[in-house]
Formats: structure tokens, C-alpha cells, sequence
């Protein structure tokens, strides 16, 4: 082991006795003031549950479980004069928290004070120390974001209905943690950026407009062609407002017993009401115009008034479903569908100022030897799904010649696989 690891070693348990210490001594501090790593050596929220039971506890077991710490940083930690060590249970803590705290500072703790909310909660103010405890916890991961906390919250709404549990396997239900697009990654249009600030106003201000009478907002339709990204920025939304999102496909909600149909859609809603705050996001909503168009079965036709008939019923401001259709077919909606929505959002091909941003996105961390602005004026009509595969085909092209560096021939590679694509699209067999 060498010195810096020790040293890192010591230091990471220092943090774990000084979080114990501070959150035991102050009942106003929650889940959401422990860093993750913090919450996973204390199985804070194990259960799912948003209560942290008191005391913390740090045991020579726990570290070398959980931290993989050998015995000789245990024994460097407890040879500090401020570090109390009781034999029976194994446990360590800290009779003299203040002078631990000083030490913690003198061998460079001052990162993870910026990092952890506990650790800035009990510096704030101190001389010298320029940390604030809301700044520290507004950066920190949300507890109410993560899996763990979502399937938890799920299981105990499911266990007592079988008519939730039947929802829950026609919908795919993720934290906002577990997304992967965030905002920061996508280009948007004005329009789109304009509804993302809506929506966060109006989620802050929810209860200013349920006193007002302010209902009529929160539904959402999509319109574009396929990869203009109306399911990114509806999975991205998730991240950015710190809420669920329920995907559904209509046409995987239409049961081989479609007399089930009707009932699947009411389960699905009356979830969705249930894990609110969450965003409701519908995919292929044209399912529902094509179906009132062509589909002769009673039944089905139920199923899909039975659907309008929850979109009319569903609110932002009361119920916290922000609901989102999504479509590649805006012309075959008719004036039933189109009315259930308050906002209309155009998901345009990008123009060449759009396809050069996203370029230099996908790009940002690649070693990519590309002229960006001839790129984006060659790819006219290409949707930024396109972008992304060029871009991709391009980074596999250079790594099969065992290269990370991409070149232009790289690039003409990826523009001309993504072009055969289109052209097999195309093609009517």
C-alpha cells in the first residue's frame, strides 16, 4: 500500500466518522444531505424508504465490507487521539469532533467537504472555510432519484393490486437516474427550450395554480420525424425535472383479449397518478388515429375512447402526471386527439446551424480531426439520429484500424452508411 493510498484510505474513513458524528447531533438533516457513497456504507435507503435511522454506525466490518480497507488503515485511523474505538463492538467514533474536523481539513479534506452536505452543513461559517450547505445539496444526487428508490416505491403500490401489477408489466418505468440523455447533451429549438422552462415553473409553482383554478396545462404532443429527438428530450425532462417517466407504446397495451384493452389503459394512468410526480410518456400516439380510422372491432374502439377519455381527465397541477404524446404522423391525428393536448411541440429536421451543434456535441470527446461547418452543410436533411449513427460508424471505422483518432475518411465512411441506410428505407418490397 502506498502513502497516497493510505493517506486517501484514512481519509475516506475520516469522512464516514465525521458524517456519523455530524447527522447523529443534528435531527434536521435528511437522506438527501448524505453523498452517495455515504448512504451506501449506511444502507440509507435500503428499504426505499426516505427515513435514515439514527445513529449511523462506522464498524471496522462495515469498512473493510464496504471500503475494502485493510487492517492497517483501520489501525492508522484509530491511532488518532480524537477517534474513540470500542473493542466489543468493533466501532469507531469521534469523542472530539471539532478537533477531528481540524484534522480533516490539514490533510486535504477540504474536497469532500464541498461534496458531502453533512460535512458543509457543520463548516459553514468557519473561518476560512467558503462552502454553503444549500449549495453543496442542491449538486447532490437525490435519493428520490434513484432506482433503488423507484422500484421500492413501486413494489409496495403493486403488492396489494393485481390491477397495478398488470400496469406495471405494460409500461417500462425509470428513475431519473438511470436516463441517459440529459439536456446538456441535446440541441433544442427555441419553442422546445421555451416549454422545458414552462414546465419547470409550472412544476414549482403547482400549488399556486391549483389554488387559481389553473388546470388546463401539462399535456404535451410531439410532432416530428423519426430521430428528431422527441424521446431523448422526453427521457432527458426526466433527469432535468427530478421525475419518473412511464414509457408506453400503445400498440403493446392492446391485449390478445382486447375486451382487456379498455381496463390496461385505466391501470396505467391510475399507476401513473399513483407515482406522481412522473412523466407519462406516450409513444406512437397515431396508434390511436390509425386504430379510429381502419379498426372495425368494437372493443378496440372503447379501448381508444377509453384513452381520450384519461387524457382529459389527467393534470399536471392536479394529479402531477405531465402527460407527452409522441408522433411521426401529425396529419392522421384527428381534431379528438388533437384537442386533448395544451401545447403543441414541432420537432423539426435540424436546419445547418442545428446539425453543426450537434455535431460538436457527439463529438465533445472524441478525438476527431473534422471540419464541423462543411459537415453540417453536407448532411441536409439528416435528423440528429442520423448525426449520431455517421458519428458512430466513424469512431468504429477508425477503431478498426486500431485507431482513437478520427479522420475525414473516417467521417465519409459513417456519412455513406448512414446515406445506404436512408436508401433501404426507401425501398418498397
Amino acid at each position: 500500500m502506498t502513502s497516497d493510498t493510505g493517506t486517501r484510505d484514512v481519509l475516506a474513513i475520516m469522512e464516514l466518522l465525521l458524517t456519523a458524528e455530524i447527522f447523529n447531533r443534528n435531527e434536521d438533516l435528511g437522506i438527501n444531505d448524505l453523498h452517495p457513497r455515504c448512504r451506501e456504507f449506511f444502507s440509507a435507503g435500503s428499504s426505499g424508504s426516505l427515513e435514515v435511522k439514527r445513529p449511523l454506525i462506522v464498524s471496522e466490518g462495515a469498512i473493510k465490507k464496504v471500503l475494502g480497507s485493510p487492517d492497517a488503515v483501520c489501525q492508522a485511523v484509530r491511532q488518532n487521539p480524537f477517534v474513540g474505538y470500542d473493542e466489543f463492538g468493533q466501532r469507531l467514533s469521534l469523542p472530539s469532533l471539532d478537533a477531528a474536523a481540524g484534522w480533516f481539513l490539514k490533510k486535504g479534506g477540504d474536497k469532500r467537504v464541498g461534496e458531502n452536505p453533512v460535512l458543509a452543513y457543520f463548516f459553514e461559517g468557519k473561518d476560512g472555510i467558503a462552502v454553503r450547505h444549500q449549495d453543496v445539496r442542491a449538486k447532490n444526487p437525490r435519493f428520490e432519484d434513484t432506482k433503488e428508490y423507484m422500484e421500492a416505491k413501486v413494489s409496495r403500490l403493486i403488492a396489494g393490486s393485481e390491477e397495478l401489477r398488470e400496469a406495471r408489466d405494460l409500461i417500462i418505468i425509470s428513475a431519473p437516474d438511470e436516463v441517459e440523455f440529459s439536456l446538456a447533451k441535446l440541441v433544442c429549438t427555441p419553442r422546445q427550450e421555451e416549454i422545458i422552462r414552462k414546465i419547470g415553473v409550472a412544476l414549482e409553482h403547482r400549488d399556486y395554480l391549483k389554488a387559481h383554478g389553473i388546470y388546463e396545462f401539462g399535456r404535451l404532443l410531439f410532432v416530428g420525424p423519426p430521430g428528431t429527438g422527441k424521446t431523448s428530450l422526453a427521457l432527458a425532462m426526466s433527469r432535468a425535472l427530478h421525475m419518473p417517466v412511464l414509457e408506453v407504446r400503445l400498440a403493446m397495451v392492446t391485449s390478445q383479449y382486447l375486451g382487456e384493452t379498455s381496463k390496461n389503459i385505466d391501470r396505467i394512468f391510475d399507476l401513473a397518478k399513483k407515482l406522481a410526480p412522473c412523466i407519462l410518456f406516450i409513444d406512437e400516439f397515431d396508434f390511436v388515429a390509425k386504430t379510429r380510422v381502419s379498426d372495425d372491432h368494437g372493443a378496440m374502439k372503447r379501448a381508444v375512447n377509453m384513452l381520450l377519455k384519461n387524457i382529459d381527465q389527467i393534470s399536471f397541477v392536479k394529479n402531477g402526471v405531465l402527460l407527452i404524446g409522441a408522433t411521426n404522423h401529425p396529419r392522421i391525428l384527428d381534431e379528438a386527439a388533437w384537442r386533448r393536448f395544451d401545447e403543441v411541440v414541432e420537432f423539426p429536421l435540424p436546419d445547418q446551424a442545428m446539425r453543426q451543434a450537434i455535431l460538436e456535441k457527439v463529438a465533445a470527446t472524441i478525438d476527431c480531426d473534422c471540419d464541423f461547418a462543411d459537415l453540417a452543410a453536407r448532411t441536409e436533411g439528416f435528423s440528429g439520429s442520423d448525426l449520431r449513427m455517421m458519428m458512430k460508424e466513424a469512431v468504429m471505422s477508425a477503431l478498426m484500424e486500431d485507431r482513437h483518432r478520427i479522420d475525414p475518411a473516417d467521417i465519409e465512411q459513417g456519412l455513406i452508411r448512414v446515406e445506404e441506410r436512408n436508401i433501404i428505407r426507401g425501398i418498397g418490397y
